[in-house]
């Protein structure tokens, strides 16, 4: 799990690096299409069944059209704002999954939990009203997205835990996000403006470290562990990926951290601490 949270708080990082040579809006469509073949094949292995009807193709792709939404979000925010600022606050997820089945689903929340809740939104306060770290006059635009983009993400998994969703296998689940998204979002392509930028092999490579390595890897090990090992407690360590995606960015882009996004970053750790902590029996 800590090397998980590593890769997916360096994703950050590859993903600020892809943009300088790709539009986000081809950042989506091929990030999401060659790890959909590499998933695939690797289904096609392990001979994992993906097109059975099972009462999954609806949800599925209103998960799929949410994933590729939220990408498309994350990668356009990282054209205004900083990694550690655009990580903080799409890592938000859990709480509005929280709200989210609060209201929808009928699971209610304890104190821990709306205490965890306000702390996180502390933070989320903090990121907003520090300037120190404003990489430009239009990074605010960029924090708004990424928090929209926290917002989809918890969209999807409540399409997922409220439909049919939540019995499919996890690949079939992970197909479904990355072939619709692929596919909603191709038609906004000829009107993205210019999709090439500055491509250099380090663009490149930031572009398949995340197709290859996060999605097509880290997701599916993610899911093996899933399987394998108590939610709850795997889910506590999930806090370390803003924590590496914040010094992640200041160490490798440069980016400036002040003391308010480490101020921040704490009260959403401890936030999503009190979030997952198991309930004492």
């Amino acid at each position: 799990m800590i090397g998980l949270t590593l890769s997916w708080g360096l994703n950050g990082v590859a993903a600020k690096l892809a943009n300088v040579g790709y539009n986000p809006v081809l950042l989506t469509v091929l990030r999401s299409a060659i790890a959909a073949v590499l998933v695939f094949l690797w289904c096609r292995w392990r001979g994992i069944p993906l097109f059975q009807r099972d009462g999954t193709l609806l949800p599925g792709i209103a998960a799929g059209m949410l994933f590729g939404g939220e990408f498309f979000l994350i990668f356009l925010s990282l054209d205004f704002t900083s990694v550690a600022r655009n990580t903080l606050m799409v890592n938000t997820m859990p709480f509005w999954v929280l709200l989210g089945a609060h209201f929808l689903l009928g699971e209610h929340m304890s104190v821990r939990k709306w205490l965890g809740l306000l702390l996180a939104f502390a933070g989320v306060s903090l990121v907003f009203s520090d300037k120190l770290s404003l990489p430009g006059p239009d990074a605010i635009w960029g924090d708004v997205m990424g928090l929209g983009a926290g917002i989809l993400w918890a969209v999807t998994t409540l399409v997922i835990k409220g439909t049919r969703l939540v019995r499919a296998s996890a690949e079939k689940l992970l197909m479904y996000q990355l072939v619709v998204s692929a596919v909603v979002v191709l038609p906004v392509l000829p009107f993205a403006g210019q999709l090439l930028r500055d491509v250099t092999p380090l663009a490149t490579g930031a572009l398949l470290f995340q197709a290859i390595y996060v999605v097509a890897f880290t997701y599916v090990v993610w899911f093996w562990l899933m399987r394998r090992y108590p939610a709850a407690g795997l889910s506590s360590f999930t806090f370390l990926t803003p924590a590496f995606a914040v010094l992640m960015g200041g160490m490798l882009l440069g980016e400036p951290l002040s003391l308010r996004i480490f101020l921040a970053l704490g009260l959403i750790a401890a936030g999503l601490v009190l979030v997952n902590r198991p309930a004492k029996r």
